[in-house]
Parts: structure tokens; C-alpha cells; sequence
């Protein structure tokens, strides 16, 4: 086994284990009125991917069936960086940590890490369960029910088992690259 990959098999894991945690981190951020309105928008895209019925990779796939959402929690937090403001103290915290786990994707991906950073950043044009990026971001109401349902769904989330194999990370990548648009 490649080092690359004995590290992807470590990292993997431990995402799947601190997935529900992440979403309640970013799901802070969210509703603070201090987060900037663009790193608002980035984070909403990223959590509402959490309750997509079609994702990337479905949710029952032994394995890495939230995988991906570990991905995209990832990627809309390293976009949420991005804009002026998000690196005050108080929001930078979980930014950070999660952004620079971005590398480790963008490794294991390769030439397809484009693909996924497309994606995530137009995940700010799509709807899941009835709800808009724009309307989670705009209405204070819409927000507070958004992220009552992302603590929910922490509550009720259990990390599924992750096989510590490289055929783990070739069925992942099959998926992604199959499933993810085109650049």
C-alpha cells in the first residue's frame, strides 16, 4: 500500500466519525450575524448537500455513502475563507481546520478536484428539501428552521463503517468521477 493511500485510509475514517460534528460546527456559522453574507452562502450550499436525495454518492453505499458529504462540507467551508471577514476569530476556528483537509481531497482526487470545486460552488444554486440557498441565507426564519434540521440531522446520524481497504478508495473515486459534472 502506497503512503498516499495509507493516508487517505487514515483521514477518511476519522471524517466519516466527525461528520455530524462538522454540520452542527458550520451550521453555527451559519446563524451568526457576524459571518459574512458570501461565507453564508458557501456554508448553506455545503449543508444543504447533507439532505439531497440525489447526491454524488448515495447515502446507503457501504463505506463512502457520506463520504462525499464530508467532501463538500470540506470545499464549501474552504469557499466560505474566502470572503472578507470570514477569518475573524470567532469564525475561523472550524473554517480552518476543515479547509486545510481540502488538500488531502484535492490529492485524492487529482485531476477530478476541479470537478468537485465546481460542483460545491454551484451547489449555491440548488434546493434541497424545499429550501434555497437564497432563502436559508436571506430569511432569518428559513435559516433558524435550516439549521434546527442540521442539528437533527447530527442527532440522528450514525457513522457508517469504513473498510480500511485501497478497494474503499478506487470505489470511491469510480463514483466521483462518474458522477461528478464536467468542468
Amino acid at each position: 500500500m502506497s503512503d498516499e493511500n495509507a493516508a487517505f485510509l487514515d483521514a477518511f475514517p476519522t471524517w466519516l466519525r466527525s461528520l455530524a460534528d462538522d454540520a452542527v460546527a458550520l451550521a453555527g456559522l451559519l446563524g451568526a450575524e457576524s459571518t459574512p453574507v458570501g461565507a453564508r452562502r458557501a456554508i448553506a450550499g455545503g449543508l444543504n448537500y447533507l439532505f439531497k436525495s440525489l447526491d454524488l454518492v448515495p447515502d446507503g453505499i457501504d463505506d463512502i455513502g457520506y463520504l462525499d458529504d464530508a467532501f463538500v462540507l470540506r470545499v464549501a467551508a474552504r469557499d466560505a475563507l474566502a470572503f472578507e471577514g470570514a477569518k475573524s476569530a470567532d469564525l475561523k476556528g472550524a473554517l480552518e481546520r476543515l479547509t486545510a483537509e481540502v488538500a488531502t481531497i484535492d490529492t485524492f482526487l487529482g485531476a477530478d478536484a476541479g470537478r468537485l470545486h465546481s460542483y460545491v460552488k454551484q451547489l449555491g444554486k440548488g434546493a434541497a428539501r424545499g429550501r434555497t440557498v437564497d432563502e436559508i441565507v436571506d430569511d432569518a426564519n428559513t435559516r433558524k428552521e435550516f439549521v434546527s434540521d442540521v442539528h437533527s440531522f447530527a442527532k440522528s446520524y450514525q457513522a457508517p463503517t469504513f473498510t480500511r481497504d485501497e478497494k474503499t478508495l478506487v470505489k470511491m473515486r469510480s463514483f466521483l468521477t462518474a458522477r461528478l459534472p464536467p468542468a
